[in-house]
């Protein structure tokens, strides 16, 4: 009876301390801090949404600017390559051309020896064939009809060679 006991009066003391608080207004301080601490707890939680949302909106940026920055690093890199490709081209050509004129110049000069190496041996032929002339006709023909002939024929070799 003792154990029986014992338990109603820790029921008795209960209630009592539940009628004290009640009458002080206890319940209502504690339910008061409850709900500060329940407005503490959404606020917090409130400002982490704002946090996440801000970092997956600040993620998504430096996504979208580092996938710009690729694209504007291969659109260099492709700009860089076809302008590359465009000198390398244009100096081909220029060297080309280079060529061309240097053959051009070289196969002129080459044409300019040729025609005064011909011009050459013809004025050496002449003079050659001038004095074979002189030599024939002045040990065959004598006198005024000589002379005659050899300025003649002197002026026609010279003229038909030259």
């Amino acid at each position: 009876m003792f154990g029986l006991q014992a338990e109603f009066w820790v029921a008795v003391a209960f209630v009592i301390l539940m009628a004290v608080f009640g009458w002080f207004g206890i319940h209502r301080t504690i339910l008061k801090a409850l709900d500060h601490r329940s407005d503490r707890i959404k606020q917090e939680l409130d400002d982490a949404r704002r946090l996440r949302d801000e970092a997956a909106a600040l993620l998504a940026d430096y996504k979208a600017r580092h996938a710009s920055a690729e694209r504007e690093a291969a659109d260099i890199i492709t700009s860089a390559k076809e302008e590359a490709e465009r000198i390398a081209a244009e100096a081909k050509t220029k060297m080309e051309d280079f060529v061309a004129r240097r053959t051009k110049t070289a196969e002129s000069k080459i044409a300019l020896a040729e025609a005064q190496a011909v011009a050459d041996v013809r004025a050496a032929a002449a003079d050659a064939a001038v004095t074979a002339a002189t030599t024939i006709l002045s040990q065959s023909v004598k006198g005024s009809v000589a002379d005659d002939l050899i300025f003649k024929g002197i002026g026609e070799v010279s003229s038909k060679l030259n």
